[in-house]
């Protein structure tokens, strides 16, 4: 009896042991920051983590690229923009088409990726900016609208060769959803990822608190050398996106040509609207709906986010008095200053 105890005592104690070594041979869990270029922007990468994902996030991002930036000639995107017949959807195209869609459906047309070839004659897509005419704009309305462009299998089918996609107002926070999507299946729980100003935010940030992230002030300014913020925000399990007519544009003469082209009329949008913040589930459809709220205008941009549930928004707006903010109620409770 006395043995069978001894045996039992000593072979917890080497339980233990064993426990308490393959415990300290486990690293523990730390603060990643991860920053880099990618989508001719910036990006950064903060997570918990016992080891290091930048070298796999970087590949990750590169195949993203490959499939949905206009400006790789040998993506899938540029070259179902080129008629080029060989080419067949990938995953990340699908998934762009059919949120894009809704979206377009959503906003009655505020959204349509289609207005790329618009997007290009007014100098701010992936071609050489045009003589601008109402004869040509009228020209390259018959190229848009998402009624032109589908799926079958994996061959992308087009009604008119003229028919390009501009992913501009959408891929990026879709590549935000993409790696925040990797993060969560190698197990991490507490993560920020932002590119370009577009973000997911999961858990806890270093304090052990939720995440805050910044709501630019939208001041014209191309250099980002005078960026303040308009207000703070704290999120957790949310995305955000931001458009807004402040960083992308140019005169001529008096006249400011802003980024956001309007593909039911053809020209940049000219409304009080200076930009639109949208908090959603993804933040593929953060960004998709800030770009349809910069071309809807304020009253309108109010009715569609109130038909939308689980989207939150803030809209600031030039008025003669001054620079005024619209808050919904969800997005108002996270504002922490």
């Amino acid at each position: 009896m006395r043995n069978s105890v001894l045996i039992n005592r000593l072979a917890l104690f080497l339980g233990l042991g064993f426990l308490l070594i393959t415990g300290a041979c486990q690293t523990p869990a730390e603060y990643h920051v991860n920053e880099g270029l990618v989508f001719g922007t910036t990006y950064r990468m903060v997570y918990e983590s016992s080891k290091g994902h930048h070298l796999a996030i970087k590949e990750l991002l590169k195949d993203f690229n490959s499939s949905l930036s206009t400006y790789d000639s040998l993506s899938v995107i540029s070259r179902v923009n080129n008629n080029d017949s060989a080419v067949r959807a990938d995953t990340y195209f699908r998934a762009l088409m059919e949120t894009g869609r809704r979206i377009t459906l959503e906003s009655n047309g505020a959204f349509d990726m289609t207005v790329a070839p618009l997007v290009n004659a007014w100098g701010f897509g992936f071609k050489n900016r045009s003589v601008i005419s109402q004869e040509l704009i009228d020209s390259l309305l018959l190229l848009v609208g998402m009624d032109q462009i589908w799926l079958e299998g994996d061959r992308v089918l087009k009604k008119q060769a003229g028919v390009m996609l501009d992913g501009g107002a959408i891929a990026k926070g879709y590549g935000v959803d993409v790696v925040a999507d990797y993060l969560a299946q190698q197990g991490v729980r507490n993560y920020l990822v932002e590119i370009g100003g577009e973000v997911v935010a999961k858990g806890l940030n270093p304090r052990g608190t939720g995440w805050r992230v910044g709501v630019d002030e939208p001041v014209d300014d191309q250099t980002l050398a005078h960026r303040e913020f308009q207000m703070i925000i704290e999120i957790s399990g949310q995305a955000l996106a931001t458009s807004g007519n402040y960083r992308n544009f140019y005169f001529e003469g008096d006249q400011k040509y802003a980024h956001t082209i309007d593909p039911r009329t053809g020209y940049p949008v000219q409304h009080s609207l200076l930009s639109a913040s949208i908090i959603a589930p993804t933040c593929m459809e953060a960004d998709a709906y800030a770009t349809a709220c910069m071309v809807l205008g304020l009253e309108a941009s109010i009715e569609l986010i109130s038909q939308l549930p689980g989207i939150e928004a803030c809209f600031i707006y030039h008025t003669a008095d001054g620079d005024q903010v619209f808050l919904t109620d969800g997005f108002e409770a996270l504002v922490v200053e």
